[in-house]
């Protein structure tokens, strides 16, 4: 099993500052390039990551690239960055980790849109009904807490898969209003570019929880 997971908050976006919350899934801010670089260079367990998931929303997306330069496997950056490590960490961009609201700002782009911007990253797998926000992309409470509840089901079971000798811990990189909902903690409020950590458990029913490492 993982020895810890980091839940990660995307660094500042454009709609945390002017506030358009009719922009299409927008970027970092030059403020939030700065967190995610420096989230980089402060994050004190990249030596023990495999595996990094994140939201496919743009600033998620630039949040997890440009924080894990020195985790990320080389595959995922242009050659001419340097940036990456060969036989570096993999990167899943999991649908079930979008923000919870239905507003444009929280809801992704398509396909190919995401292509033309992030080349190196594989979008195959994400189906169109990703950004649809309805049913298990609702917003309402019980269906975000079952796509909580989901993510990590699958997070425990990749755990399990690891072997011995893999590097165990997971980063996930998410939203504040999805957060809350995932660590099962409606206070939680991490600054931008801040993470937490957590050990995978079995609570009640036999599910899947984290807890506070």
């Amino acid at each position: 099993m993982a020895s810890k997971v980091h839940v990660v908050r995307h660094a500042e976006s454009v709609h945390n500052v002017d506030k358009d919350f009719d922009c299409l899934d927008p970027g970092l801010t030059d403020l939030g390039y700065e967190q995610a670089q420096n989230l980089g260079n402060v994050f004190p367990y990249s030596d023990n990551v495999g595996l990094v998931i994140s939201s496919p929303l743009r600033r998620a997306i630039q949040t997890t690239l440009l924080a894990f330069t020195n985790v990320l496997d080389k595959i995922y950056y242009e050659d001419s960055t340097g940036n990456g490590m060969k036989g570096g960490a993999k990167l899943v961009l999991d649908p079930d980790l979008q923000e919870r609201n239905a507003l444009p700002c929280d809801s992704g782009s398509d396909r190919q849109t995401q292509g033309l911007e992030f080349p190196n990253l594989d979008f195959s797998h994400l189906e169109p009904a990703w950004t649809s926000k309805v049913g298990i992309y609702a917003v309402d409470d019980d269906s975000v807490g079952k796509r909580a509840a989901k993510f990590r089901g699958n997070l425990r079971e990749k755990s399990l898969a690891l072997k011995d000798g893999e590097k165990g811990d997971i980063v996930i990189v998410t939203h504040g209003v999805f957060m809350k909902f995932l660590v099962g903690d409606s206070a939680i409020d991490l600054p931008k570019a801040g993470w937490a950590s957590y050990t995978i458990e079995t609570g009640q029913d036999r599910a899947a929880v984290l807890v506070p490492a």
